[in-house]
């Protein structure tokens, strides 16, 4: 993992990568936690993918999970069950919040870069008023493209987000996808479809996702 300490939007450092385990990568994040609480390093954001991976949030039910045994990774974020895997770019900004009650407003500032970063490249996302996460609502139904599930400790938070860039989304089919069955997942290939890069869209969200950080890290 590329660790790049230019802090020029503010006190925020990426630490970019490729390919990540997930239990590696949440060790990762916890050791980041812990200095940033500590004043030991600066607001950081981390970028990867994983190798596909079930996981499932606090809330998720019995009912959300694999029927054929797969393995599922429970961890102490909010949400539901989800799925991680290649062609999905992940985010994990690990940041001490300016007001460290306003949990909804960070989430909402996460779902606005998301938003923006869809928007250039001419997908009209919003949010859903009942539910975390972006989402595209048209004749087509509705259709989540990127998840959100998030922990606060200490006023520092972890875990973060998932944006669908170019992912085989048959690692969905076996789950209730963050426990909601009427409605459907996409990626930003599929709507857009074309050849879409992890590459191609990595550098906008991180310039959007500094954007938002800023206006509620510490």
């Amino acid at each position: 993992m590329t660790i790049q300490a230019a802090l020029t939007s503010g006190q925020i450092a990426v630490a970019r990568s490729g390919l990540v385990d997930y239990e590696n990568a949440l060790k990762i994040q916890r050791n980041f936690h812990a200095e940033i609480v500590a004043d030991e390093r600066p607001n950081t954001l981390i970028l990867l993918e994983h190798p596909s991976v079930y996981t499932a949030g606090r809330r998720t039910d019995i009912s959300d999970r694999p029927t054929d045994n797969t393995p599922v990774i429970d961890v102490d974020r909010g949400g539901k069950i989800t799925w991680h895997g290649p062609g999905q770019l992940v985010g994990y900004p690990i940041v001490k919040l300016a007001n460290r009650l306003d949990v909804v407003g960070f989430v909402r500032q996460l779902e606005t870069a998301l938003i923006n970063t869809c928007e250039q490249f001419g997908l009209v996302a919003l949010r859903y008023p009942d539910r975390s996460g972006v989402w595209l609502r048209d004749e087509k139904g509705d259709r989540k493209i990127a998840a959100i599930g998030i922990r606060v400790a200490k006023g520092v938070t972890m875990h973060g987000f998932a944006l669908n860039v170019n992912p085989d989304l048959a690692g969905f089919n076996q789950i209730v996808p963050c426990g909601i069955a009427d409605a459907d997942v996409t990626s930003m290939a599929r709507e857009l479809n074309r050849e879409i890069t992890i590459a191609e869209v990595s550098p906008i969200l991180e310039r959007e996702l500094f954007e938002v950080l800023t206006k509620v890290s510490a």
